[in-house]
């Protein structure tokens, strides 16, 4: 098995400003290690199972860099980790972003949400108080 020479690129690297995202990876980094010690394996012989550097493990396992989703997911292999690492990617999938992206993707579910009920409001003095609590009472928020 090859190793995938992961050079420190941009965009794989925490922002320091980011706080929910360092507590992601900083959580996703220790289960990796609580992982990789509980079935006994070192790290480097771990870097061979994933296919990935040494160096690159440890980063990611101190939550300085991070995952990409194919490591998480041979990691979830390797480490028999029963659904524990691939429940977590997709919070590691919103680190990759900015806070200021994920803030705008946030926003826009909510204007999706929004725009779905638009056709089904009449909008100004026509609306009674009994055709709003109607319509309030069909709300059904999209899950985030």
């Amino acid at each position: 098995m090859s190793v995938n020479n992961e050079v420190d690129e941009p965009g794989w690297e925490v922002d320091p400003d980011d706080d929910w995202g360092l507590a992601v990876l900083a959580t996703v980094g220790r289960q990796l290690k609580l992982r990789r010690e509980a079935v006994g394996m070192r790290a480097s012989d771990f870097a061979v199972a994933v296919g990935y550097g040494e160096d690159l493990v440890y980063k990611i396992e101190g939550g300085k860099r991070i995952p990409r989703p194919e490591y998480l997911d041979k990691a979830e292999e390797v480490l028999d980790a029963d659904g524990l690492i691939a429940a977590m990617k997709e919070d590691v999938a919103r680190v990759r972003y900015p806070k200021t992206v994920r803030a705008l993707a946030k926003m826009e579910a909510k204007a999706v949400e929004l725009l779905s009920y638009g056709s089904h409001t009449l909008h100004g003095l026509l609306q009674t108080e009994e055709y709003a609590r109607a319509l309030l009472q069909t709300r059904r928020p999209s899950p985030l």
